[in-house]
């Protein structure tokens, strides 16, 4: 599955100087809002045209030599065909809510695609038959269910399916027609379907205990016996897929290394064999053709990907495209082999989907994603920069600076995950705040950021984790020697544990901020463990710590910013999805209260249709239009 990235969303809350009583909360259709004023109608028009830059993502090939993609022409993003290069798009499903994955049925003219309702992230996995136009739920409903792969024959679709509140997930396999689906594994943890072998009768199957270990296994699906074939070691695997012939299997591991390449392991003796050996980047991903004879894969250098193909009986080169500087997802080679589908955007163009010949050495664009009108030319680059931390540790980030006199006012915008990275992909946001309001506009990678290592990977776990939010005072730092960047204008902005960080630099940081944007962000790491989703928990204590050690609880009450929010009287915006199954809504409104006890008059957004994040133009609208109010106000912007 080319599962779709969901970009975080926010809206806007301000902290006045007094504030007796809760005002009221208004609903502006599912939307509830308190002390947002109405947008001018400039304001609104001009937003519009970033709002409504689109994006394409490949998605799989189309009998014919078509392609399935991801568009959004509506509210929400949804499946389109396009039968030949630069062709028409034909949209083929039409649902309020977003299609969040997507695949043909080999051999067939069946798509399977996955969708929730509202940002529940309760995905529910669907046969569309296109000759009818009607779709079957093939998972049971009101649960949460992802990783579907098909057999290689088509005949077989696997999946995990967990409830909300359980931990652990179990392995589901259908066959389309042939009755009801048939739960195979009855598991342990977060469980992954990753491959099913060329005849179809075992399951490569992955589980993740956190960002820095999993371990597979095969499945056999007639005996229902389950074989190691990694060692017990904290190791990362990302993925994997059988070989043509079954025997082995190529997977993405850091064993024995700071970095994740493709390595084959042998089923029959558990030989390895690295086949990137020496590239001090990750493998962000990979497709091995279905004869076996060739692999494409991304590395992720320094947060920009760099595409690549090998022989994978030589494992020497292969010819492959000179792309522009970007981000490269979702690869797929078609049936044959010859043809390898693949998405790409960067800073200054949208996604759009692409097929690269390795053979005839042709690339060809399939698509061409619109900008709302807005010229190409006008999009800002960033630059790589970097700074010394408070422990000498370097860390780097990108720049975005507008192209107007300086010094500029600044927005910080953190990540979230917390094992994310920013990477320099499209963001009409970003390049609306720069060219539009003049600001420039900051994105870090702090340790603990994915992409550089094991070691600076690990640099926040647990106890260590406001050496993170150091990090962001070591760039304050930066900012203030920078003559072109003005040191009394600075918002930090992020979303998810970036909702964390920013509230985190807040109480550190109070006095040298102007202003914070929080969206669905963590106040609290025990009552966010506490009240995340079941499925969720484990892997989060893995990263954060467990609340229930005494130890690590009193860790949490020293650092959870909802204990340290009377040090924070600058101005905040609050944004949060009333479905969100990861960052619980309560998290929003437990700061809120504290805001107003601390003699604030925060704004505030609450959509009632979205989950970790807006996904709804309509929604992401409106959150643009209250955070550009709140900028212009806590900037000081003309």
């Amino acid at each position: 599955m080319r599962v779709l990235v969901v970009v975080l969303a926010l809206a806007a809350l301000t902290v006045s100087a007094s504030a007796q009583t809760a005002p009221q909360r208004i609903a502006r259709g599912a939307l509830r809002v308190e002390n947002v004023p109405e947008t001018p109608v400039e304001i609104s028009e001009r937003l519009r045209q970033y709002v409504n830059t689109r994006s394409a993502g490949f998605a799989d090939w189309l009998p014919g030599g078509g392609v399935l993609i991801t568009t959004r022409f509506g509210d929400t993003v949804q499946l389109h065909r396009v039968d030949r290069p630069m062709g028409a798009r034909t949209q083929l499903t039409f649902f309020d809510e977003r299609i969040s994955a997507a695949a043909l049925r080999p051999g067939g003219e069946q798509i399977f695609f996955a969708r929730d309702v509202g940002g529940n992230e309760r995905f529910g996995g669907y046969l569309l038959d296109p000759a009818s136009g009607r779709a079957r739920q093939l998972t049971e409903p009101d649960s949460r269910n992802e990783g579907f792969v098909w057999s290689d024959d088509g005949a077989g679709i696997a999946w995990s399916y967990v409830p909300a509140a359980a931990p652990n997930y179990d392995i589901y396999v259908a066959r389309p027609g042939e009755g009801a689906a048939s739960r195979v594994l009855a598991g342990e943890g977060a469980l992954y379907p990753r491959d099913f072998s060329p005849d179809g009768t075992k399951l490569l199957v992955q589980r993740i205990i956190s960002i820095s270990e999993s371990q597979l296994f095969v499945l056999d699906l007639a005996s229902g016996a389950t074989t190691p074939i990694t060692p017990e070691l904290t190791v990362a695997y990302n993925g994997g897929e059988f070989t043509a012939d079954g025997r082995a299997i190529i997977t993405v591991s850091n064993e024995g290394s700071q970095f994740r390449g493709l390595v084959r392991v042998d089923l029959a003796g558990g030989a390895r064999q690295m086949l990137t050996p020496g590239l001090n980047w990750d493998v962000e991903g990979f497709d091995l053709s279905q004869d076996g004879r060739v692999i494409a894969y991304a590395v992720n250098q320094a947060g920009r990907s760099s595409l690549r193909l090998m022989d994978a009986r030589t494992l020497q080169p292969l010819p492959a495209p000179d792309l522009p500087p970007g981000i490269v997802g979702g690869l797929g080679f078609d049936p044959a082999g010859r043809r390898l589908g693949f998405s790409l955007d960067s800073a200054t163009a949208p996604g759009d989907v692409y097929s690269w010949e390795w053979r005839a050495r042709r690339l060809t664009r399939w698509t061409q994603s619109e900008t709302g009108g807005i010229p190409a030319a006008s999009f800002v680059e960033p630059e790589l920069i970097s700074w010394p931390s408070f422990d000498g540790l370097e860390i780097s980030g990108f720049l975005y600076r507008p192209r107007t006199p300086g010094p500029h006012p600044v927005i910080v915008q953190i990540h979230g995950g917390p094992e994310n990275q920013f990477r320099p992909g499209f963001s009409p946001t970003i390049q609306y705040w720069v060219n539009e309001l003049g600001v420039a506009v900051i994105a870090p990678n702090v340790r603990g950021s994915d992409g550089y290592g094991s070691d600076f990977l690990g640099l926040d776990n647990g106890p260590l984790r406001e050496d993170s939010v150091r990090d962001i005072g070591a760039l304050l730092d930066w900012i203030d020697a920078q003559a072109n960047l003005d040191k009394n204008r600075v918002v930090v902005y992020g979303g998810s544990y970036g909702g964390y960080m920013v509230l985190a630099s807040m109480t550190h940081y109070n006095d040298r901020l102007a202003g914070a944007v929080d969206i669905v962000g963590i106040s609290n790491f025990a009552t966010f463990l506490e009240n995340t989703s079941g499925y969720r928990r484990d892997l989060r204590r893995a990263e954060y710590g467990d609340e229930r050690d005494p130890e690590m609880r009193a860790v949490f009450d020293r650092i959870s910013p909802l204990n340290n929010i009377a040090r924070i009287n600058k101005p905040m915006l609050i944004v949060h999805g009333f479905n969100d199954p990861r960052v619980p809504v309560s998290e929003a409104e437990q700061v809120l209260a504290a805001v107003r006890r601390n003699g604030g008059d925060p704004w505030l957004m609450i959509a009632m249709n979205e989950g970790h994040g807006f996904t709804r133009r309509e929604n992401q609208a409106a959150q643009r239009e209250a955070e550009t109010l709140f900028f212009q106000r806590v900037l000081r912007l003309n």
